[in-house]
């Protein structure tokens, strides 16, 4: 999750600043690019258990091994070091000590790769001799939430207390979770219209070929991505699919609207954070809060509201594609190649858009209610979601061969979609592939998990 907002602490005095602030996304495709944000759980090599953060073996000792031997610059809460920073990208923390990376805006998949690449061998370089490893899937496998370790971050702590106000299973968001996702650029509100409706639409795909959540406390947990079904049932104030979205009218205006009605969860004064969890942005922008009586928010402050709403896709600056579980470095480079070959191409983008446009309001949500447990397999019209899978991924290699952006040795970015096409064809998820293991070689153990597919 995201460190304190650098944005400007000007403040809010018309709420036509918060439209123009999302709108000032606004970019020429020359001008279009490719941030990549991964997480994943660490694990102690003998006894695979989280590492906490403090101690010699600990988060914050990686965090600062990292940083004195590949140049990031720390960011600290108080003394103590919570996030890397180094150019355009910053390595952070998440709840319970999961490590991600928000990559740098990058103009291709191939730059993007490199990235991916680059990161997670510092982190092995760092971790190995502490005898750390790390795992990317969608849900930790093994251990309850009560043995996850906690980070010292303030917006945690208050995240952590009021997230059981609103639902079973956002502490588990928060501590047992890791994905993977892809930030996107538009040109103009209309652009971002259509982008936002295709990728909504679609985001239950990419759940589906990125299933890989399978097993909860060393079981089957009976879905495939449990990573997203615990989306459902975190807090229905910030989560979903977002009717609103393929409204007519839909645009900045439309969504800054959605924004005030999001409750708050803090504001980050003076070096700390406030607690304001259930509070309303909108008695924010009049004056009224009772913590901050006759304050008014900042761009800051509203930067930072922007990443406490938590839907399928999320608009800020750009567009986020929020909904594919977590796995090996394979599938990093996988999910941006998708969404880049469906949404930077402009016969793409119009040949999905005319796959998903008729999808009425029911169709959207039993894909999204659907897919966590039964993925590719889950019915949809007279075929299944394999068979919009595979137009999907048809629509995405097309697009990403005519970009044709090509790499020193004249491939193109349409190989790094492989992976995705294969679990088509063969009808099974990465979840299934590691729950025939489960049953088979592992012998009903998910141990092996941590050996088999760590980073």
């Amino acid at each position: 999750m995201s460190i304190p907002s650098i944005a400007p602490d000007t403040p809010i005095t018309d709420p036509r600043m918060l439209v123009d602030y999302i709108a000032s996304g606004e970019k020429p495709g020359d001008d279009w690019r490719i941030g990549t944000e991964h997480e994943k759980f660490g694990f102690y090599i003998d006894g695979l258990r989280p590492p906490p953060y403090a101690g010699e073996r600990g988060i914050r000792a990686l965090l600062e091994g990292i940083a004195a031997r590949h140049r990031w610059d720390i960011v600290r809460e108080g003394d103590l070091p919570v996030a890397l920073l180094r150019d355009a990208a910053s390595i952070t923390l998440e709840p319970a000590g999961q490590l991600e990376l928000s990559g740098a805006p990058l103009r291709d998949i191939h730059e993007t790769c490199c990235e991916v690449n680059e990161h997670l061998e510092e982190v092995r370089g760092i971790a190995e001799p502490m005898g750390m490893g790390f795992l990317g899937m969608g849900f930790q496998p093994k251990w309850r939430r009560d043995e996850m370790p906690w980070m010292p971050k303030g917006r945690y702590a208050i995240m952590r207390r009021y997230m059981p106000l609103k639902g079973n299973l956002g502490l588990d968001m928060m501590t047992r979770t890791c994905t993977v996702q892809v930030n996107l650029d538009f040109a103009s509100e209309a652009d971002m219209v259509k982008k936002f409706r295709v990728a909504l639409a679609l985001q239950p795909i990419a759940t589906a070929l990125f299933a890989d959540s399978p097993f909860t406390e060393g079981k089957p947990n009976g879905f495939q991505s449990f990573r997203s079904q615990v989306w459902t049932d975190t807090d229905p104030d910030r989560t979903g699919m977002l009717d609103f979205v393929f409204a007519d009218g839909f645009g900045y205006e439309r969504y800054v609207d959605y924004l005030l009605d999001v409750p708050m969860y803090f504001s980050y004064r003076d070096g700390r954070y406030i607690d304001l969890a259930g509070q309303s942005f909108r008695d924010f922008l009049a004056g009224k809060l009772p913590d901050l009586p006759g304050a008014l928010p900042t761009l800051r402050d509203f930067a930072d509201h922007l990443t406490t709403a938590f839907p399928e896709v999320r608009l800020k600056k750009y567009l986020e594609m929020r909904g594919a579980d977590g796995g090996p470095w394979n599938r990093l480079c996988a999910l941006p190649a998708f969404w880049v070959g469906l949404l930077y191409d402009g016969t793409a983008l119009d040949a999905a858009w005319d796959l998903v446009k008729d999808f009425s309001l029911a169709e959207r949500h039993a894909l999204r209610d659907g897919v966590p447990r039964q993925a590719l397999k889950l019915a949809f019209r007279k075929a299944s979601v394999r068979e919009l899978a595979l137009q999907a991924l048809q629509i995405a290699r097309a697009g990403l061969q005519r970009r044709a952006r090509r790499n020193g040795k004249g491939a193109d970015e349409a190989h790094f979609i492989e992976p995705l096409i294969e679990f088509a064809l063969a009808n099974q998820t990465p979840a299934e592939r590691k729950l025939e293991l489960f049953h088979g070689a592992w012998g009903g153990s998910v141990d092996p998990v941590f050996r088999e597919f760590a980073y």
